[in-house]
């Protein structure tokens, strides 16, 4: 690795606390259908570095399908769900004592964390895994956490754990995510297939380089690909977090990131702090039901921070509850918003189009003005072919 003089724009934001580290399986196997024994200690060295200069570390690690592989004697990714099933149910056990076997040196302790997407999203679960990981960092534990793919399903088709590592990069409020993949960063095109391809050194916010950034389609070892690197590394720089993707399989990539080198591609965070409870919404709340809203209501949300009154509401879309996460939906029926409801559906449906002001006589009390409070309410991008949105702004 050669390095480079440090930017003023990386080196404002790369001063680090707290760090997530996001390995795949391409990284892992180095090239191989199994676990690269020296890839592992070379991360587990340079983690157990981080500690000792009193950054804590948190590791999400692909890898107990590519270890299950391994001790199975596979020799290409199980293509059948319940096949992919066991070897990751084989394989988590292998990882684990692997990566403590190249912690030990270092006289590190660590500890498995198996999550899903799900557990993000309900509030109560959110804030159990929350105070959990937080509670390893006190004790000075680093915490290895993987997708649970013994039970997960659309994870494992999608390989996923690129958005995992930005929905932990916001869970844990870290200072950093460093993405580390089988290139140098982001090329504007497959560098394995075009040597013209360039690397992208920097990334900000208003930058649209989806249509343009190389897709690695994976090997027999992953599936994972450069789009959803991209997409996970956009989430989290929107939510604030600074985030690199580089080489996972240079020794010294995170110590050089760490020191403001310019090393693979910087995505600049968003200047604008989310509260915590934003950050639940925006990234891993799962919608409830729909409320559809005018015109004037969607530009006095998005455009000037408004809440959502009954005033603006033209009908809703499945069942919700009052305090349930539900998005907010235009005209054409695409998500533009998400909020924490203060009415239920039928509620909302006997005040739509009223003032608040009639509220009481509506429903025989007025508990609130707004049916969305402007503190409960993010504005985000319309769905991905996924159905996920990305978000955009908060507004509040």
């Amino acid at each position: 690795m050669t390095p480079r003089k440090p930017t003023v724009s990386r080196v404002e934001w790369l001063k680090a606390k707290r760090v997530v580290v996001k390995v795949g399986s391409g990284v892992l196997a180095h090239g191989g259908s199994g676990v690269h024994r020296d890839t592992l200690r070379h991360l587990a060295s340079s983690l157990a570095q981080l500690a000792v200069a009193r950054i804590e570390p948190i590791l999400v690690s692909s890898g107990a399908i590519l270890a299950g592989m391994e001790a199975l004697g596979l020799s290409e990714r199980p293509r059948d769900l319940p096949l992919k099933q066991a070897a990751a149910a084989v394989g988590q056990s292998h990882l684990m004592r692997a990566y403590e076997e190249a912690f030990q040196p270092s006289g590190c302790r660590v500890a498995q964390v198996l999550l899903t997407q799900e557990d993000l999203r309900s509030r109560s679960r959110y804030l159990n895994a929350r105070n959990t990981l937080f509670t390893l960092l006190k004790l000075g534990v680093i915490p290895i956490i993987n997708e649970n793919d013994t039970v997960a399903v659309r994870e494992i088709q999608f390989g996923d754990n690129d958005t995992l590592s930005a929905l932990v990069a916001q869970l844990v409020q870290a200072d950093l995510l460093i993405i580390l993949t089988d290139t140098a960063g982001v090329f504007t095109a497959d560098p394995h297939r075009d040597s013209t391809a360039r690397l992208i050194p920097l990334v900000r916010p208003q930058d649209a380089i989806g249509s343009f950034c190389a897709e690695d389609t994976g090997s027999a070892a992953s599936i994972g690909g450069m789009t959803s690197k991209v997409r996970a590394a956009g989430r989290a720089a929107l939510a604030g977090v600074p985030t690199v993707v580089a080489s996972g399989r240079e020794p010294d990539t995170i110590a050089a990131i760490l020191r403001g080198e310019e090393v693979g591609t910087f995505f600049v965070p968003s200047r604008v702090a989310m509260q915590s409870r934003k950050r639940w919404l925006a990234f891993a709340s799962q919608p409830r039901g729909g409320i559809v809203v005018d015109a004037g209501a969607k530009a006095a949300l998005i455009g000037r921070g408004k809440s959502l009154l009954p005033s603006g509401i033209r009908g809703t879309q499945r069942t919700f509850r009052a305090g349930d996460v539900v998005s907010l939906l235009d005209d054409a029926g695409r998500e533009f918003g998400r909020g924490l409801t203060n009415y239920g559906k039928d509620d909302v449906e006997r005040i739509r189009g009223l003032r608040s002001d009639a509220i009481a006589r509506a429903l025989g009390a007025k508990p609130y003005d707004e049916v969305v409070h402007r503190d409960n309410l993010v504005i985000v991008d319309a769905p991905s072919a996924r159905g996920s949105a990305r978000p955009v702004s908060v507004q509040g």
